[in-house]
């Protein structure tokens, strides 16, 4: 097992993580109307958690684009 795929499966784990605490939302009921609350702000926790999935989204899509290349 190369060091690309521990560090594919341990971001892969974190990445799971990090989308299970966030907050549930509308999810697409808010296209169809049923959210009152679609532009509102992220603040404190859930601006954090937020941010770590799409920094850890990308850190995970580079590792697998390295693994690829590799």
């Amino acid at each position: 097992m190369s060091i690309f795929q521990v560090i594919q499966i341990i971001t892969a784990i974190l990445l799971i993580v990090v989308i299970l605490l966030q907050q549930r939302g509308a999810g697409l009921s808010g296209i169809f109307g049923g959210s009152n609350d679609v532009f509102r702000t992220k603040r404190g926790l859930e601006k954090i958690l937020f941010i770590a999935t799409i920094i850890i989204a990308i850190i995970f899509f580079l590792i697998s684009l390295a693994g690829v290349i590799i």
